[in-house]
């Protein structure tokens, strides 16, 4: 088939990084800004533990065991960089990380808390895809992070108001090298917002929310189809994002010539009192 994709050992690790290195920048950002001087990242066993504030979706680890077998000592250093934060420990797996890691999983009580596809479209192989009628696709200025930050997170977070940590750390991941951040409006409001964060060769789709109120408007294809154009401006191959299984986001993909390449294993272990490296 025109524009399939071949798993390859080397592919998924270039996927795993290329969304680890996305959040690694966020936090180097955050650092040098006034944020939060606790944020930190640590490589390990080939990917990274990224730690942006307590319960943030960028804090987890991502890319382990892509590079080969996982030692205890390191599985060690993962569990303390979080415990020691009072953190539960979340990895993002990719299903062809070394057998070791799941062993380390077992042994420690850990849990399967979340599935995602990862996704990706060879961006010589999309047609030209035209504007949705009666939505705008605009990138945000500087100026607008915080628009643009609370208009994700509320979009996530449905009816309930999004939390300030999170519309802080959101705007430091706008604010990182090689993002692009982007707002949708529909007749002259505000409907919802994306992120593009180029890596190389690879285009990262991430953090698309709609309002509730403007859902089933196709503002979300009018976002993906901005940031493909945008993408193929910059020369990129390949084009990523992450979808839950089932979801409109997976649906919209598929209909734009997204394969699902494989799924993803959240695995999670809660910090609870007495917790230490190798219990």
């Amino acid at each position: 088939m025109t524009g399939q994709i071949e798993l390859t050992m080397e592919l998924a690790r270039e996927l795993e990084l290329a969304e680890a290195n996305a959040a690694v920048r966020c936090v180097e950002v955050a650092k040098a800004g006034v944020v939060s001087s606790e944020f930190a990242v640590e490589p390990i066993a080939g990917g990274f533990a990224v730690y942006c504030g307590p319960d943030s979706p960028i804090t987890q680890a991502v890319g382990l065991g892509l590079h080969g077998p996982v030692t205890k000592e390191e599985f060690d250093r993962l569990e303390s960089f979080y415990f020691d934060r009072g953190e539960s420990v979340r990895v993002e797996t990719c299903p062809m990380a070394d057998a070791s890691l799941m062993g380390h999983y077992g042994t420690r009580g850990y849990l399967v808390s979340e599935f995602s596809n990862v996704m990706a479209v060879r961006l010589e192989a999309i047609a030209a895809l035209p504007a949705t009628d009666g939505i705008e696709i605009r990138a945000a200025r500087p100026d607008e992070f915080d628009l643009w930050a609370r208009t994700v997170a509320q979009g996530f977070a449905e009816v309930q108001a999004a939390s300030e940590e999170i519309v802080a750390i959101m705007k430091q991941f706008a604010s990182a090298p090689g993002t692009e951040c982007y707002l949708a409006n529909v007749e002259g409001r505000v409907a919802g917002g994306a992120t593009l964060a180029i890596r190389g060769r690879i285009a990262g789709l991430f953090g698309a929310s709609t309002l509730l109120e403007f859902r089933r408007r196709g503002v979300q294809m009018a976002l993906l189809r901005t940031r493909l154009r945008r993408a193929s401006e910059f020369g990129c191959g390949l084009a990523t994002s992450i979808a839950l299984p089932g979801s409109i986001s997976q649906r919209n993909m598929s209909r734009t010539g997204f394969q699902t390449l494989y799924t993803r294993v959240k695995f999670e272990r809660a910090c609870a009192a007495g917790n230490s490296a190798g219990n």
